[in-house]
C-alpha cells in the first residue's frame, strides 16, 4: 500500500511539473515593502543575482509599505500617474527612469524635466526599482516569452527557439508588416525591403541589442525578414537596404524599443501575480512618445 502511494505521488509530481514547473518551485509569499517583493523576485528568477547590475532601486524608500505594483516598460511621466491612480506605490520598470543606462543623475540636479519628475516620485511617496538584466537571463528569457506570445510565433518556433521561427506558408512583406503595425496599435511602423516579397523564414530580437547582431542575424540563410527593436541608421539599416538594393530576399521590420519589448513586461506582470501575494499587481501600457505628420 506504501509503495502505492508512493508511485501515485510519483506520477503526481511529474503531471504539476509538465502542467507547471512554477507549482513546483517558485516561492510564494506576501510581500509588505518593495524590499521583500524584490527578494522574492530574487528567489523566482532561474538565474544567480549578479553582482554588477542596472536591476537595483532608482527612486525611494524600499522600506516603505507596499500597496500597489505598477509594471512597465518606460516609468515616464503618464505611467508614474496612472501608477498613482491605480493605487501603486511600487514601480517596476524594464528601461531606466533618468535618461541613462545606469541612471547617473548628477548632469541633471539642475535640470526642470528631472526635478518635476523627482518631485512627483517624492510627492507621491513612489518607490522605483529596474528589472532589465535578470528577466532577460532568467529562462525562458521573460521579455522574448511575452514579446512571442503577443506575435503568435510560439507555434511556429524551430527547435524551440525563441529567435528563429519558420511560417507554415509564405507571407507577404506588406501583409505581415500591415498586421504588426494592427496588432501593436501603432501610427507607423518602419520597413526595409521589398514590400511584395514572400517569405517563411522569421527572426525576432528585442530591444536594441546593436547593428552588428542584427546584420549577423539577417545574413543567415535562416533568416529572410528581421523582426527589431530599434537600431542605428547607418547600420540594420544600411545593410538591410543595400540587401535589397542588391535583389535578395531580405528585409526588416521595426517595431520600436518599446512596442518590442513591452509584452515582456505585461508577460512579467503576470509572472509578478504567481508569487507576490496580497497586494495588486497592474501592467500599464506606454502610451507613443513621439508623432508622425
Amino acid at each position: 500500500m506504501n509503495q502505492q502511494l508512493i508511485i501515485m505521488k510519483t506520477k503526481l509530481t511529474f503531471i504539476l511539473f509538465l502542467l507547471s514547473p512554477s507549482l513546483l518551485f517558485s516561492q510564494t509569499k506576501s510581500a509588505h515593502t518593495p524590499n521583500e517583493a524584490v527578494n522574492l523576485i530574487k528567489k523566482n528568477v532561474t538565474c544567480p543575482w549578479a553582482a554588477q547590475t542596472v536591476d537595483t532601486f532608482k527612486a525611494g524608500d524600499p522600506e516603505t509599505e507596499l500597496k500597489g505594483i505598477a509594471v512597465c516598460m518606460f516609468a515616464d511621466m503618464d505611467v508614474l500617474k496612472q501608477a498613482v491612480k491605480n493605487g501603486c506605490n511600487f514601480i517596476i520598470t524594464h528601461e531606466p527612469v533618468f535618461y541613462n543606462h545606469s541612471d547617473q543623475t548628477d548632469a541633471f540636479l539642475n535640470d526642470p524635466v528631472y526635478k518635476e519628475k523627482s518631485d512627483f516620485i517624492k510627492k507621491n511617496g513612489l518607490v522605483i526599482f529596474r528589472f532589465h538584466d535578470h528577466i532577460h537571463m532568467t529562462r525562458p528569457d521573460g521579455i522574448s516569452e511575452g514579446m512571442i506570445q503577443k506575435l503568435d510565433l510560439a507555434r511556429y518556433a524551430v527547435n524551440g527557439s525563441q529567435s528563429y521561427f519558420r511560417l507554415p506558408e509564405q507571407a507577404s512583406l506588406h501583409a505581415f508588416a500591415a498586421s504588426l503595425k494592427e496588432k501593436f496599435g501603432m501610427e507607423t511602423i518602419r520597413v526595409i525591403g521589398n514590400p511584395d516579397m514572400n517569405f517563411t523564414k522569421v527572426a525576432f530580437m528585442a530591444g536594441a541589442p546593436g547593428g552588428q547582431r542584427h546584420i549577423q542575424i539577417l545574413a543567415g540563410e535562416e533568416v529572410e525578414v528581421l523582426i527589431a527593436g530599434e537600431a542605428n541608421e547607418w547600420e540594420t539599416y544600411l545593410y538591410a537596404h543595400d540587401a535589397f538594393l542588391q535583389g535578395r530576399n531580405k528585409a526588416v521590420i521595426f517595431l520600436g524599443h518599446i512596442k518590442s519589448e513591452e509584452a515582456g513586461m505585461e508577460f512579467c506582470a503576470r509572472w509578478l501575480q504567481g508569487f507576490i501575494k496580497g497586494v495588486p499587481v497592474h501592467f500599464i501600457e506606454n502610451q507613443p512618445n513621439f508623432r508622425t505628420f
